[in-house]
């Protein structure tokens, strides 16, 4: 076995040991083509490979998330992974430098180049765990863009180490063989409109082209996920977001929507659990949404069921002592007409 044979092996052992659920290899050969988060010489310029490895989250958490019977778990389990998996990228980074090689570890979430032109708030990462995981074998992407696993699912977050090592690249999954059929349930769980019901975007790395739904706006995201808002134009169902701002039609639309949000968004009770975010006002990211991803399963008829938790488990609204609760669509425009103008304010236009 050589040398870079016998270290690739070393940290994927590594990695493995500390619970990971899969573990890829990626490299400047690899990642050829690719945008600029596939450029490891961004994060270390001596920068030859990088390993990238999936922590699971919990499942049952996440029922119960969708079911809008639950909103801590999912916020608490999603802050350990993210916690466990960067802490891997460290401990990784150490060992490889110890052995007197330069790496540098790429945190699983809330990292972002501020050498862009609105800097942080670009929100472009240093590196994308997505396209190393589905280079390297990680898993395969989704329609929604996500990266899913035979397994687990979209249910994983990602964390990277780039290193100046020569390790030896580890293959695509078979694209025959991805479970993800169109069913396009991570589009209709979206209450933002994110994904492309129509275009798709594709990325080539090393000789090898990757496909999903084409991203719209980003402020798309934050404006749902982030908590913003969070009423289905149906107004049938909604995120854990208790707000019912409008959520625009045009990308354009969104920014603006955003800002005029953020005064309410501030001013609302929040509770003490979920994920400390730089760019958040208040700093404390709440997961209100994330269907897209949690809705993904490998067994469609569990898709199919978790769509209907989402879609039938009514809309959330805040009680006056700060907790959340959902209920039937007429008990909350109930519950709103009885609040004063003041309050009212904080939760829809």
């Amino acid at each position: 076995m050589g040398k870079a044979q016998e270290m690739s092996e070393l940290v994927k052992d590594l990695i493995r040991g500390n619970e990971a659920v899969a573990v890829g290899i990626a490299t400047r050969e690899t990642l050829a083509g690719g945008p600029p988060s596939t450029d490891l010489a961004y994060v270390l310029p001596e920068g030859r490979s990088a390993v990238v490895f999936a922590l699971p989250l919990d499942q049952e958490a996440i029922e119960r998330f969708l079911k809008k019977e639950d909103m801590a778990s999912v916020n608490n389990d999603n802050r350990r992974v993210n916690v466990m998996v960067s802490g891997m990228a460290q401990t990784l980074s150490d060992f490889l430098d110890m052995k007197g090689y330069k790496s540098v570890p790429a945190s699983a979430n809330a990292v972002y180049r501020k050498d862009t032109p609105r800097g942080p708030f670009d929100e472009k990462p240093p590196l994308s765990h997505r396209y190393l995981a589905v280079r390297s074998g990680v898993g395969y992407f989704g329609l929604s863009g996500n990266v899913i696993m035979p397994k687990y699912g979209a249910a994983t977050i990602l964390a990277s180490v780039v290193t100046e090592a020569e390790l030896i690249p580890t293959d695509p999954l078979p694209a025959e063989d991805s479970y993800c059929d169109g069913c396009r349930l991570c589009m209709a769980s979206c209450a933002s409109g994110m994904m492309s019901g129509d275009e798709k975007s594709t990325v080539t790395l090393g000789g090898v082209d990757f496909e999903y739904a084409k991203r719209l706006s980003y402020n798309r995201c934050e404006y749902v996920c982030g908590g913003f808002s969070g009423l289905h134009q149906s107004g049938k169902w909604s995120t854990w977001s208790p707000a019912r701002f409008p959520i625009p039609e045009k990308d354009e639309e969104f920014l603006g929507a955003l800002r005029n949000a953020v005064k309410p968004y501030v001013k609302r009770p929040k509770t003490n659990y979920g994920l400390y975010h730089p760019l958040v006002p208040g700093d404390l990211l709440q997961f209100t949404c994330g269907h897209c991803q949690f809705l993904c399963h490998p067994e469609k008829t569990v898709r199919q069921e978790r769509f209907k938790m989402i879609t039938g488990g009514g809309v959330v609204v805040q009680n006056e002592d700060g907790s959340l609760e959902a209920v039937s669509p007429e008990e909350a425009a109930r519950r709103l007409s009885t609040m004063s103008p003041e309050r009212r304010a904080l939760y829809e236009k």
